[in-house]
């Protein structure tokens, strides 16, 4: 947990991105470090968890994460925990939580609210469209003999 809040406070401090760091360990030890590179990177997607996963899926050749756990500076956002969950990362541990974050001006807690809320009372307006034509490649993946479950 140190070195997540040890990055946080680095990269942040480098303007790298937000103050948010994290590791991934297996069996003990770090196999990955991912630090918060939103504006740095351009990119929204680029968190701390979420690099953090990237870099040990390169790591370790696998999409699954299964033995390790997580290390982060704050509790994971919406996008980060499905992340989480997606690689099978079998425990969180974090320090700051979604209600501290959004007392410094980050919008982690509303994006929980946001995500609970039913689709047509969403902010951002959800709307189908060729769920016919949509669905052709689902029925091919669902009959496909080779694919790779995940």
């Amino acid at each position: 947990m140190r070195r997540a809040i040890a990055l946080s406070h680095e990269m942040m401090a480098e303007n790298r991105g937000g103050p948010f760091g994290a590791v991934v360990v297996k069996d003990g030890a770090i196999i990955a470090e991912g630090f918060n590179q939103v504006t740095s990177a351009n990119d929204p997607t680029a968190h701390a968890e979420v690099t953090a996963i990237r870099e040990a899926c390169r790591k370790l050749g696998s999409f699954k994460l299964e033995g390790c756990e997580i290390y982060t500076s704050c509790e994971p956002c919406p996008m980060c925990l499905s992340a989480i969950f997606w690689a099978r990362i079998e425990r969180i541990y974090y320090a700051n939580t979604r209600e501290d974050a959004a007392r410094i001006g980050f919008d982690d807690d509303e994006l929980y609210h946001e995500v609970a809320r039913p689709l047509a009372e969403r902010t951002i307006p959800n709307e189908q469209l060729l769920a016919d034509e949509g669905r052709i490649a689902f029925d091919a993946w669902d009959t496909k003999p080779d694919k790779i479950l995940y």
